[in-house]
């Protein structure tokens, strides 16, 4: 069903605006691309060094490529990281909701990829962008060579009451009310640090982008099964959405290849802190690289 991402004329401007400027916080020359797909033509920035590996990372939900890739900076100097727009869920994707019930995310990213000429990958999937990968790793595994997960959609569920009571009421007061205050109230459960760019996003998204309230479906035991490549997943230990350890646990029992981690003190939305994003970087190259780090690795 097509239905723009943002409200009006107005509310893309905005969204757009913030596009641009997460897309100033990406550490490397960026290349914008639209390649073709079953539901339109997609926007894919590309950055790194052209002989890097190439990694594929999808963003979450109700946010943008540039949003991801100003959070991997580190991860810039050795990968040559491919970010789609997803459909539905940024700004600058197809303006298409896409069925969360068949296997019409798997099918658009396979037309990407095949767009821009990739045959077999490293995936990295975050949140919506984690289901979206896990989804096409299931359908077409030969395709991915390693998949890392953070935070993905649809392996496990946190309590509703739970989610109501730490997320409804919140959103409520803050429609009510668009104070800087509520705002904080709004954003505690799923933020593990304070960020002026997230939060002045965040506050605009409330208003410019109609809320997708569809959850994905949980993958099946013989789904995360088929994820015969390497696979690491990260999950979030305070995560009120997918509670990090369930996740954990879950995949690394079904997946033939897993490993897992769960970040200690980390809401769904982990830190936007130097120290974090060097962690991560160190974390996911030590895994798509299948190398051992110099020195061992701490969360910050």
């Amino acid at each position: 069903m097509n239905k723009t991402v943002w409200r009006d004329d107005a509310a893309r401007s905005r969204l757009d605006d913030w596009f641009n400027r997460f897309l100033e916080r990406i550490c490397m020359p960026v290349e914008s691309r639209y390649v073709p797909s079953r539901y339109g033509d997609s926007h894919v920035l590309i950055t790194g060094p052209a002989d890097g590996p190439p990694l594929v990372c999808l963003h979450a939900m109700r946010t943008g490529s540039a949003f991801l890739v100003s959070e991997l900076n580190p991860l810039l100097k050795r990968f040559r990281v491919i970010a789609p727009d997803l459909p539905g869920q940024s700004a600058r994707g197809p303006q298409v909701r896409l069925s969360v019930n068949d296997d019409s995310y798997s099918l658009w990213l396979a037309d990407v990829l095949d767009g821009l000429g990739l045959e077999t990958v490293s995936l990295f999937g975050v949140s919506w962008g984690g289901f979206v990968a896990r989804q096409a790793a299931t359908l077409d595994p030969d395709r991915f060579d390693r998949l890392a997960l953070l935070v993905p959609a649809g392996i496990v569920r946190g309590a509703h009451v739970t989610g109501l009571t730490k997320m409804a009421l919140p959103m409520l007061r803050y429609r009510l009310r668009r104070s800087e205050a509520n705002l904080k109230r709004l954003l505690a459960p799923l933020f593990t640090t304070w960020d002026d760019h997230w939060a002045g996003f965040t506050r605009d998204a409330v208003r410019d982008m109609p809320f997708d309230f569809r959850i994905p479906p949980l993958a099946s035991d013989q789904d995360l099964q088929k994820l015969v490549m390497p696979v690491f997943a990260l999950g979030a230990a305070k995560d009120i959405c997918f509670p990090g350890e369930q996740l954990v646990n879950r995949i690394c029992e079904h997946a033939p290849n897993c490993r897992g981690e769960v970040i200690p003190a980390s809401n769904h939305c982990p830190p936007t802190t130097p120290e974090f994003r060097l962690w991560l970087a160190d974390k996911l190259t030590t895994f798509f690289l299948d190398t051992e780090s110099d020195e061992p690795s701490r969360t910050p």
